[in-house]
């Protein structure tokens, strides 16, 4: 019986490194078809600009972020397994869950991605507004703001300063600043930036109050970022005390079936249907977290 049990593990354990080396190489294939297509559809304004620009509503993993975050999950669902049906191959398979998870954090980095963007942006219009107030006309007060976020973010990598100087660079190129902050929304997938592009170009087109405009706008994404902000901190002791209540039976059941192993020996035989309750609880644990996260996922 162990040699079944051993010879079904490395079973496992050679298809879950195919499994991971097929992923891989479909991922290396669909970058470079994307790269490729990228190249093909690239015109001549953006070899003017000479950047690639970003877009904010997709993100591509590297290999080595992908196999990380992949590994992890399941090293942790592996462990899951092991606590809830004590056999090596039925947790290897349960651990092959672990491959679906970079798609969950890339969701999560993607979101984190456009809060800091939105927040950049607030810090922006705020200096666009003093600048426009003091007299100066829309190009240089744009110009003005990349100067002004150079001192409040030091790193010129920082998003915010990679678009209003592509922005700059549009309007040397002689590109209206209608058509460069439309792009940028487009891109940015923010609705406040969004919101905000949409005034601006109807002001711009019937001849509205820019000034008054902007600075309204820098108002209420200023309030919308300090109701998100006090939310969060509310939320984020019971976000705490929800994973602390949903990893305390998988902790309970550890502790059961180590210290008292003749009490939990049921649970663990398919005669006795224990996996198939095992299974039940699992979902049930699963199902109780997901909602949880729901519960406290509040848009603003």
């Amino acid at each position: 019986m162990n040699e079944w049990v051993v010879l079904g593990g490395i079973i496992t354990i050679i298809v879950m490194i195919a499994i991971i080396i097929i992923i891989i190489l479909k991922r290396k294939q669909i970058k470079a078809e994307r790269l490729e297509i990228e190249e093909n559809e690239q015109d001549l304004e953006d070899d003017l600009l000479g950047s690639q620009v970003t877009n904010y509503n997709e993100l591509i993993l590297t290999t080595r972020q992908y196999l990380f975050i992949a590994l992890i999950a399941c090293g942790f669902f592996f462990i899951i397994g092991i606590i809830f049906y004590k056999s090596m191959i039925t947790a290897f398979i349960f651990s092959l869950l672990g491959l679906l998870y970079p798609k969950l954090q890339k969701k999560k980095m993607l979101y984190k991605r456009k809060r800091e963007l939105s927040q950049q942006f607030q810090q922006a219009l705020f200096s666009l507004s003093s600048s426009l107030v003091a007299g100066r006309s829309i190009e240089n007060a744009f110009i003005e703001v990349t100067n002004d976020l150079y001192l409040l973010y030091p790193n010129p990598d920082t998003h915010i300063i990679k678009e209003f100087e592509l922005i700059n660079r549009r309007l040397e190129n002689r590109e209206t600043i209608e058509h460069a902050l439309t792009d940028f929304s487009q891109r940015a997938g923010v609705d406040d930036i969004t919101s905000f592009t949409d005034v601006f170009v109807t002001c711009k087109r019937t001849g509205g109050d820019l000034v008054e405009v902007i600075r309204r706008t820098s108002t209420l994404i200023s309030q919308k970022l300090e109701v998100e902000q006090e939310i969060s901190v509310m939320v984020s002791q019971k976000k705490f005390e929800s994973n602390a209540i949903s990893m305390a039976p998988i902790i309970i059941v550890a502790v059961l079936s180590y210290s008292a192993s003749d009490y939990m020996i049921p649970l663990y035989r398919w005669s006795d249907f224990g996996p198939i309750v095992m299974t039940i609880c699992l979902l049930i644990i699963g199902f109780s977290f997901w909602i949880s996260q729901k519960i406290m996922d509040i848009k603003v």
